[in-house]
């Protein structure tokens, strides 16, 4: 049994330390937060009240018991607060994206190498069982020509941000915005899925606190073209679609892939959806227990995460989108 650890209690740590548990593979020991008071409460909401609560990081760091820690704190404090995990000898799953820019992952991965620890991204798109039979079905549409990849949603705190407020979402001390948030699905499904572009053109609408609020980026492959929409200020209904010379494949929302839709010529429409688990973060956990129990980090997972971290890298630099850890 894994000891894990977790670093932030929002939603979305809470999902994942539910699917840690339903695997079978992770106990929580460990809860960092500020306030030590938040730690308890996250304990008792998931009913793990047997675990340690920490509101100093270097006290969790030290502590032998701790074998692997999840970070869902803001973006621009990923490499920082992995860094020092991994150098005390605790393996990582850091949410996406991994890093401010591509110069904090590589110099995160590095530090998993020299410390002989497992560093993860949480991209948990990329393990679920629809996806992988997606990526296995893509010859069935022969060569491709144009992909579409579409994920925008309106953000629940753009209207506090519109009344004055600065929530972290739409600040770009915490290495935020659109393409950071979920822009981030769009470029690690297209990577995932052909690996890395040839070549880059994008473009965004930028809000006044210097984040982007929607935008579109052009990604050329040798013989096909992905065309990525993202918006954290407006919300979308349009599915993704992937286009080849034979047919097309349909996906209403990839970053779930809870099934998909291949239309050939001639054909009747084949709708493929294997069953998944409930929780979506289940199989990413998996995976992450695995890399620890083998004490070797997957090479293309590795690489997915340096090429997604270099193409958003790029794409900011496009858009005039610049965070404090750039400089």
């Amino acid at each position: 049994m894994i000891n894990l650890a977790v670093i932030g209690t929002n939603w979305i740590t809470e999902k994942f330390v539910e699917a840690a548990l339903e695997s079978e593979l992770f106990q929580l020991a460990g809860i960092y937060s500020r306030d030590k008071t938040n730690a308890q409460h996250f304990a008792t909401e998931l009913q793990s009240e047997d675990c340690r609560f920490y509101d100093e990081l270097e006290t969790l760091a030290k502590d032998p018991s701790i074998d692997a820690i999840y970070i869902a704190s803001p973006n621009s404090l990923h490499c920082e607060q992995a860094c020092l995990m991994m150098s005390n000898g605790k393996h990582v799953i850091c949410e996406k994206p991994i890093a401010s820019n591509l110069d904090e992952t590589t110099r995160m991965y590095q530090a998993a190498k020299t410390n002989g620890v497992v560093l993860f991204e949480a991209f948990k798109t990329e393990f679920l069982p629809n996806f992988i039979e997606l990526k296995r079905n893509l010859p069935e549409v022969g060569r491709l020509r144009n992909v579409y990849l579409s994920y925008c949603q309106y953000s629940s705190r753009y209207k506090k941000y519109l009344s004055g407020q600065n929530p972290n979402t739409f600040n770009p001390d915490f290495s935020n915005g659109s393409i950071m948030d979920i822009g981030y699905y769009c470029v690690a499904t297209a990577v995932s899925l052909f690996g890395k572009p040839d070549s880059i053109v994008s473009s965004a609408k930028l809000l006044d606190s210097g984040v982007d609020a929607h935008g579109t980026a052009v990604l050329t492959y040798e013989n096909f073209v992905v065309t990525i929409q993202h918006s954290k200020v407006s919300d979308g209904v349009i599915p993704s679609e992937i286009q080849g010379e034979d047919g097309a494949i349909i996906i209403d929302h990839f970053s779930e892939c809870t099934g998909f839709m291949i239309k050939k010529k001639g054909r009747e429409h084949d709708f493929i959806s294997l069953e998944q688990a409930e929780n979506s973060m289940l199989y990413e956990a998996i995976e992450f227990a695995e890399q620890i129990q083998t004490g070797e980090m997957q090479d293309a997972a590795v690489q997915r995460s340096l090429e997604v971290s270099e193409v958003i890298t790029e794409i900011r630099k496009q858009t005039g989108v610049v965070f404090p850890a750039d400089k």
